[in-house]
């Protein structure tokens, strides 16, 4: 089996004057950061060598209701990724060569 490198993906699209972004972080690099806890305005980032996404309050004001339910579902969905990495993480094989093996 080939080794997985790290990498980022970043594609930008104009359709119908609406700019799209998408960002896709495949690497052990990524860190997580929030800023600002003490000021009005929290912000969530994921961070790595090839690129930064940034989350904040709607219109970077004061937080509101909505920004409360979408910390929530940033909150739940981290939670569910945990949960699935945690059970992938155990049912695959310990030695990489298990993982040929099987696949043969």
């Amino acid at each position: 089996m080939s080794e997985r490198k790290p990498s980022t993906h970043v594609t930008a699209a104009i359709r119908e004057g609406v700019t799209r972004l998408d960002i896709a972080f495949y690497t052990p690099y990524l860190q997580v950061m929030v800023l600002g806890v003490d000021s009005t305005r929290p912000t969530l980032d994921f961070y790595s060598p090839e690129g930064q996404v940034s989350i904040s309050t709607t219109g970077a004001g004061p937080v509101t209701a909505e920004d409360v339910t979408l910390a929530r579902e940033i909150a739940d969905a981290a939670a569910r990724y945990l949960a699935e990495c945690e059970r992938l993480h155990t049912e695959q094989p310990t030695h990489p060569d298990q993982a040929d093996e099987s696949a043969a």
